[in-house]
């Protein structure tokens, strides 16, 4: 039995007699990198992890490169790091489950906030509905792009044709900020109303998220969306 066997069983039975609200951030971290590094002293590691990203938020969001930048983090134990908050968006979408026609902004967002899960940029999706607002197609518009929704009304145009969409909802997530519109959000709402307008296709909703938080535009009363 090595030095640390004793310690790693301790907490693994903590872990399964009370679950990971016993633990803090560290003993957390450090329960997790047990299944990455076997034989070293992991809470050593999990406090240089910690130090280095400001917290256990700034861990899950730090690359690869980043994280095996830390003394005794090597591929194995970064590629476990960086599989948690995705598999946490695998479970989130998998309660979403078959959601396929919607009745209100609430249900869309139901849809599309765990979509957003573990992106640290600014993600635009499209999500374009038949006349019964069953989903044609969910796909991402753009990518990337910081404080600002700005994106091809164009390309926007085409996928709504394409899919011989009759409606269409907007959604795009502020990572840093919170679910609330920007001046500049606002202002390609209108431009994307009116660009969808002149091809018969309504503009059901525009959707901001942060975190598990949302706003609609249709439901602030900016415009007519679901009837």
């Amino acid at each position: 039995m090595g030095v640390h066997d004793g310690h790693r069983e301790r907490l693994k039975s903590r872990f399964l007699e009370h679950g990971i609200d016993s633990f803090n951030d560290l003993n957390a971290l450090e329960l997790l990198l047990f299944y990455a590094i076997p034989r070293r002293d992991t809470n050593e590691i999990a406090h240089a992890l910690l130090d280095r990203f400001g917290g256990l938020s700034g861990v899950f969001e730090a690359s690869i490169p980043e994280l095996t930048d830390v003394p005794g983090v090597g591929e194995n134990a970064a590629l476990l790091i960086k599989l948690v908050p995705q598999m946490m968006k695998k479970y989130e979408l998998s309660k979403v489950g078959d959601m396929r026609t919607f009745r209100s902004s609430a249900q869309v967002a139901q849809f599309l906030i765990p979509r957003f899960l573990a992106e640290r940029e600014e993600l635009v999706l499209v999500l374009c509905l038949d006349s019964r607002s069953s989903m044609l197609c969910c796909q991402v518009l753009n990518r990337g792009v910081v404080n600002a929704v700005d994106i091809s009304t164009r390309r926007l145009v085409e996928l709504a044709l394409k899919y011989k969409a009759s409606g269409v909802v907007l959604a795009h997530n502020h990572p840093d900020g919170v679910a609330m519109p920007s001046r500049e959000d606002e202002a390609f709402t209108e431009k994307a109303m009116e660009a969808l307008r002149l091809m018969g296709i309504r503009m059901m909703d525009h959707i901001i998220v942060a975190g598990k938080n949302y706003f609609s535009m249709r439901e602030s009363g900016f415009y007519r969306g679901f009837s």
